[in-house]
């Protein structure tokens, strides 16, 4: 009898979940059920931790946050933030609001925010701010890579030298036959016009730098989050090849995220992605 009800209240269960409107799932590489304390576990005894969103998603800029704050219950003041949405070359501005010493509207009116920033963004710096952790502008500043983007790498050597601080130190590795630079060209190849072919040299210029100011910032002992895009760092890829070329003993970890209309099991293409896969449904509200 006992078995009989345990089995009776398990269908139920199911049939319940099946039910429901989750806002998101997780899972890991191999698409089997995971959980945001697995995440945080694997995450708090990492080196680096990827943290790869969907720009306009406000569950991923939850989960973030959720993440950063419990990253820092185990970590205190062994966490360091960073992010690709803050370029270089706005370290120091970046520094001076973190300190306290400017004022909201002046640091958000002459640091180059995206237009997100408020929503998505703000409460992570703040975070950093009233934590005192470091939290570092890891991108390269966008028209160096638009320059990339039209004529290629060698324009970089045409620089003053003070510009090349806010980038990785030249010349930059470029393996054109990794994935995630082949995937893009075909995409891109389908796309605009004005579409050049530099397209993925200007992307690994910025997965280079990104990995340059991380290793510039990391410490054993510490745990880096970094905030991206999960194109680069889905598939252990981007700024990860970079960081395995300088150390390839790193521990890392990553999060990657997708959208999907079935949230019972996660899509096929998207196992492997990364170690830890956010689902979210695809009529989930934008942020921006």
């Amino acid at each position: 009898m006992n078995k009989i009800l345990l089995l009776t209240v398990a269908i139920i269960t199911l049939l319940s979940m099946k039910n429901d409107k989750p806002a998101y799932r997780l899972f890991d590489q191999n698409g089997k059920n995971s959980s945001y304390k697995d995440m945080l576990k694997e995450a708090s005894e990492a080196d680096i931790v990827f943290f790869g969103e969907l720009h306009d998603n406000p569950i991923c800029h939850w989960l973030e946050y959720e993440l950063t704050a419990g990253l820092y219950a185990v970590k205190g003041k062994n966490l360091v933030l960073g992010a690709e949405m803050f370029e270089s070359d706005n370290q120091l501005i970046v520094n001076e609001y973190l300190g306290g010493l400017i004022k909201d509207k002046d640091f958000e009116t002459q640091a180059r925010l995206w237009p997100n920033y408020k929503t998505d963004y703000k409460r992570l710096l703040n975070f950093a701010r009233d934590s005192s952790l470091q939290f570092i502008a890891t991108n390269i500043p966008r028209r160096y890579a638009a320059m990339v983007n039209k004529s290629g790498f060698g324009v970089l050597n045409t620089l003053d030298k003070s510009a090349l601080q806010f980038m990785a130190p030249l010349p930059i590795k470029y393996d054109s036959s990794l994935a995630c630079y082949v995937n893009m060209a075909k995409m891109m190849g389908e796309g605009p016009a004005h579409v050049t072919a530099n397209i993925t040299r200007a992307q690994a210029m910025k997965d280079a730098t990104m990995a340059y100011f991380i290793l510039k910032n990391f410490k054993k002992g510490k745990t880096f989050l970094h905030f991206n895009g999960s194109y680069h760092s889905d598939r252990f890829q981007s700024i990860i090849w970079y960081l395995k070329q300088a150390d390839p003993n790193l521990k890392i970890v990553t999060i990657s995220s997708v959208e999907q209309a079935d949230m019972d099991d996660l899509k096929k293409e998207s196992e492997g992605l990364a170690d830890f896969i956010i689902a979210v449904p695809e009529t989930m509200s934008k942020s921006q």
